[in-house]
């Protein structure tokens, strides 16, 4: 596990101790980046179940102004916090420890995108992106969710004020984006 591009680009990234998270794969990662890369220029990026905080790094390696990690698990948060000093992105990172549920309510700040990548088969990806429905002013207009999920977990969701943009799959990965329709505050 490595970062793929930007200022960081090649370091490596410790893993979390133990078997509680799934990194991303490299090849899904890529990809992810191609589309994303006109979009982090300064942007503001939430990363929700960070695990090892590959998703948010590779972001501010890429570009992105600031990215909140949220890891409810204590070895997760503590392992994104040692790759931030790793890749010296630390400074333009907060790393909160605790329920990206209760992050969501209280959340006082709004960003550009917003990633999610929970455990899987426990529809937590959707709870989450009904719990970002009912606050929509957690997204900029015209910002951007990414859900990862496995394939057999995908159901098609009606929210308000988000449209699913598209759907790529990645053998045992999918990438579900949704966009904030303008204007819909």
């Amino acid at each position: 596990m490595r970062v793929i591009s930007g200022r960081a680009k090649g370091r490596k990234l410790q893993p979390v101790p133990g078997s509680t998270t799934r990194p991303i794969m490299d090849r899904v990662k890529t990809a992810l980046f191609d589309v994303l890369r006109p979009e982090l220029e300064d942007a503001h990026v939430l990363d929700l179940f960070a695990g090892t905080g590959s998703i948010g790094i590779e972001a501010l390696s890429q570009g992105a102004a600031h990215c909140v990690f949220i890891e409810i698990e204590r070895r997760a948060a503590e392992t994104i916090r040692k790759n931030l000093a790793h890749t010296e992105l630390a400074e333009f990172a907060t790393v909160r420890h605790g329920d990206a549920f209760g992050f969501l309510k209280k959340c006082s700040r709004n960003f550009d995108l917003i990633f999610i990548d929970p455990p899987q088969y426990q529809s937590l990806w959707s709870e989450a992106l009904r719990a970002i429905a009912e606050r929509p002013e957690l997204l900029r207009d015209n910002g951007l969710i990414i859900v990862k999920i496995d394939p057999h977990e995908y159901e098609e969701l009606t929210l308000n004020d988000f449209t699913e943009e598209k759907r790529r799959r990645y053998g045992s990965s999918e990438l579900v984006f949704y966009r904030k329709t303008t204007g819909c505050l």
